[in-house]
């Protein structure tokens, strides 16, 4: 992957598409200060180990999701390296079976494509249809990496500020779950 390695402070002095424009006036709206690498596409969590290094944090692993009636919504944000099951989710949040939402069902709720889901989509979300999972090992993190709507740049933020800034401000609470590093068949 080709990269910039630039630290960025701020918002890029061009114009970004719509999605993105409208992450950065958010944050800057709020007042709140973050960092970006502009990048080709990241479409997984292993595209972005050198992005990482560069951001001096790690890019969550962001990953929408539905139940079997396709009626209830979830972004589940978690450590980018940790393994995942949806039955462990299902059992800690009183769901049915829980699968991956369709691209036009997250196009159309987060405005945004797979490989650019991001928490900074629930501001698009204000019906309040997606319900925000994170993982509670997030919370032992200075700092919180995540794409602005496009896999193109990525952006690190302090995860204080996350929770207690940005989160209120989308009006989305999130809701705490705890998923192990290591699954057991």
């Amino acid at each position: 992957m080709e990269i910039d390695r630039t630290l960025y402070r701020g918002r890029p002095p061009e114009t970004r598409s719509d999605r993105e424009e409208r992450c950065y006036a958010l944050l800057d709206r709020l007042g709140l200060e973050y960092y970006r690498v502009d990048h080709e596409h990241a479409d997984t969590i292993a595209q972005c180990e050198l992005v990482e290094g560069l951001l001096g944090c790690t890019i969550c692993k962001n990953l929408f999701l539905t139940n079997r009636q396709q009626t209830d919504f979830y972004l589940l944000i978690m450590p980018g390296e940790k393994p995942f099951k949806t039955r462990l989710l299902s059992k800690q949040i009183g769901s049915a079976r829980l699968s991956f939402g369709s691209p036009e069902q997250m196009e159309r709720l987060l405005d945004t494509s797979p490989g650019s889901a991001s928490v900074l989509g629930l501001m698009n979300d204000s019906d309040g249809k997606v319900r925000l999972l994170v993982d509670r090992d997030l919370l032992k993190e200075e700092f919180f990496g995540c794409h602005p709507c496009r896999n193109t740049s990525s952006l690190r933020l302090r995860t204080e500020d996350l929770f207690q800034r940005l989160l209120p401000a989308m009006g989305h609470e999130p809701t705490f779950v705890e998923l192990p590093w290591v699954i057991e068949d």
